[in-house]
């Protein structure tokens, strides 16, 4: 099979033949539809993060696909049905992943990164962690519930809480946050989308904010949001992963509110202990998101409650994977998927 090989930092991927993967017990073989390029492939490829299994490596961690063949002991799954994998998962038997959280479980496998992934023709995974499609949910754009959708949903379901009534702040409207708008927006929150771009703040509006604010000249991002949401935001969302930008999300709590931190930002951050004592305000992180909620997550799409359509941006072919990842460095679009099978 084709496979867009990851060789190194600072080069571009390879496209070239490899052995088809063999399904073991309890696996399933999965022909590859789609595959979404995410910031994560960039900071193996631009930014020397090393991925859990030395290269050479395909990676690629938003699939979607259709069975193709069946392990031996595999009983769940026939073949030519859609199907969907989970960016991670976990071992199934430590504290965290029997307590549910198992997107911190310290053996965490991480398709692209510890284990091939979908920049190619064929994966192979466990039974357990495949995932079915209803056929109503179109097969391409899926792949982005793997990661671009679910890392939101967990962040907004169960980190940041939001519900009905809550005033939601989100900034940051790229691949993940606008995601956290609609599903903020998608649990009856009034949400406010922040970023610098008008036109990712036009597609926060479609998806569901009330609000939007283009922070450009603004001295104090805080006082505008005071001003629309009176007291502050109930929830504040960062999904940049910038010091300044996690500071000004806390600014714009109101009493009793949360900040939920979805951006990875390796800088310290300052935040003023007194106010989070004295206003009886919550710090919260948020990563990825545990198998146990991707079934109603699939739910909540095939019933529109959650689009996935409109994020795809950009389709490339397996042979043009570079132009792809050369869109997303350029910021063009929301979302650019592969189709290995060609466009």
């Amino acid at each position: 099979m084709r496979a867009a090989r990851f060789v190194g930092s600072g080069q571009p991927l390879e496209l070239t033949d490899v052995p088809d993967p063999v399904p073991g017990e309890k696996e399933v073989l999965i022909e590859v539809c789609a595959c979404g390029i995410c910031h994560t492939d960039l900071s193996f490829l631009d930014h020397g993060i090393p991925t859990m299994t030395s290269p050479p490596l395909t990676l690629g961690h938003e699939i979607s696909g259709r069975v193709k063949a069946l392990g031996t002991g595999v009983t769940g799954f026939v073949e030519g049905e859609p199907v969907l994998l989970p960016a991670v998962y976990g071992c199934g038997e430590c504290r965290f992943c029997k307590s549910g959280r198992e997107n911190l479980c310290p053996k965490m496998v991480f398709f692209g990164s510890s284990r091939d992934g979908g920049f190619a023709e064929l994966i192979a995974a466990p039974e357990h962690v495949v995932f079915k499609l209803p056929e109503s949910i179109p097969l391409d754009a899926a792949c982005a519930i793997a990661d671009a959708v679910s890392t939101p949903y967990h962040a907004v379901r169960n980190r940041g809480r939001a519900g009905e009534g809550d005033r939601v702040i989100v900034i940051g409207c790229g691949g993940i946050g606008i995601n956290i708008v609609q599903c903020a927006a998608a649990r009856g929150a009034e949400v406010m989308a922040i970023d610098m771009r008008d036109d990712s703040l036009a597609v926060a509006k479609e998806l569901g904010a009330t609000h939007t604010l283009n922070p450009t000249g603004i001295e104090r991002v805080d006082k505008a949001v005071k001003e629309v949401f009176k007291g502050g935001a109930d929830i504040a969302f960062e999904a940049i992963g910038m010091k300044p930008t996690i500071e000004t999300a806390f600014s714009c709590l109101a009493r009793g509110g949360r900040l939920c931190v979805v951006g990875y930002c390796a800088e310290k951050v300052v935040l003023a202990a007194a106010k989070i004592m004295f206003f009886e305000q919550e710090v919260v992180g948020s990563l990825g998101c545990p198998t146990a909620e991707y079934p109603p997550l699939i739910e909540d799409v095939a019933a529109g409650k959650i689009k996935v359509e409109p994020l795809i941006s950009n389709r490339v072919s397996l042979e043009d994977i570079n132009d792809g990842m050369d869109l997303l460095r350029a910021g063009k679009g929301l979302r650019t998927i592969v189709l290995p099978k060609g466009i």
